[in-house]
């Protein structure tokens, strides 16, 4: 009797480091595009700035330790936090911001505390809450839809913009015809006015929706990204069913209790970063829980900090202090829910 010789069920090959990141990049790539279709070519000016001074500093940085440059540079790790902190960062900001923002991400945050798999707080999200506390009116004014601009802004604009300071905005369309708050941001000082909820969506920033001039897309690019990570196995589904799924409940019983006062659940899945932290940020293997409830939790955590926050805290999204926050966590969760040993029923 012949028998074939295989390895065991549980003996798999693992991607590397970078051919992961490779597929995070092409991922997010479809929501840039929404983002520069929709809001200018400033977002991606901003990614090309972040990843300039990314590689920079990530080369310098491993110089000073005596770490290989060229072989570390080839993860890529350093061109995903570029390229997340990119696209987070308000389109027209000031060059000034994306760069202290990539400088801190990855020196502080990253190659202090020793490098890829070392650091405490996924880098991009702190490099937001650093802007977002340092240069609070600045990262709180975001691109005016294309739909809704007096003039669109092209290459020439967005650069005259982010490197010419508020002279440029001056002189290229005027600062209210290109910058304009977001629809949370514009639905939470409505609320705070006395409005009620349905009178604030009347606004042609929502263009007759719930979500946002664009924003909707935006979001559902990022998904589309998500999906895809999903179905090639390189994230898993815990953080990010987690977390949609504790946000989806929440707001959906704060909009069934008071609707007036309340963002609706379609309005709170598709509006903001939600997408893309839900898929590319939260999902970050370093900054997260390890076992599988672990990750529910993880990501269930996220969702109901981003729901307090946006609903009752000073800041519209809310997502990089709700992500911030569950990393502080993480260990908490791993140390109380351990995964189980194989062959044991019980949990250690």
């Amino acid at each position: 009797m012949a028998f074939k010789i295989a390895s065991s069920p549980h003996v798999r090959k693992e991607l590397q480091t970078s051919a992961v990141m490779q597929r995070v990049i092409l991922a997010v790539l479809p929501g840039l595009a929404a983002q520069c279709y929709f809001f200018g070519w400033g977002s991606f000016i901003q990614v090309l700035l972040a990843l300039a001074t990314a590689l920079a500093c990530e080369a310098l940085v491993l110089k000073l330790r005596n770490r290989p440059v060229a072989d570390t540079l080839k993860d890529q790790s350093a061109v995903l936090t570029a390229i997340l902190l990119g696209v987070a960062i308000p389109p027209l900001a000031p060059w000034y911001l994306v760069v202290i923002g990539t400088l801190f991400a990855i020196i502080i945050v990253k190659q202090l505390y020793g490098g890829l798999g070392q650091n405490l707080f996924n880098p991009a999200m702190a490099a937001y809450v650093l802007l977002l506390i340092s240069f609070p009116a600045l990262m709180t004014v975001w691109a005016a839809p294309a739909s809704l601009a007096d003039k669109s802004a092209g290459v020439m604009d967005a650069l005259q913009v982010i490197f010419g300071g508020v002279g440029a905005i001056d002189y290229a369309m005027g600062i209210d015809g290109v910058t304009m708050a977001t629809p949370l941001d514009t639905l939470k000082t409505d609320l705070s006015m006395g409005l009620t909820a349905s009178e604030s969506l009347q606004k042609p920033l929502f263009g007759g929706g719930s979500t946002g001039e664009g924003w909707f897309w935006v979001n559902l690019a990022y998904l589309a990204g998500g999906m895809f990570l999903l179905a090639t196995k390189t994230i898993r589904w815990h953080i990010s069913t987690g977390f949609l799924g504790a946000l989806f409940v929440c707001s959906l019983f704060g909009f069934g209790v008071s609707p007036d006062t309340h963002a609706s659940p379609v309005m709170q899945l598709f509006s903001g970063a939600t997408m893309l932290a839900a898929f590319f940020i939260a999902t970050d293997p370093v900054t997260a829980a390890t076992s599988p409830r672990g990750r529910l939790l993880f990501g269930a955590l996220i969702g109901v900090l981003v729901y307090v926050i946006r609903t009752f805290g000073g800041y519209p999204d809310g997502v990089a202090f709700a992500v911030l926050l569950a990393n502080l966590c993480a260990p908490l969760i791993d140390y109380y829910i351990k995964p189980r040993a194989y062959g044991h029923r019980g949990s250690l």
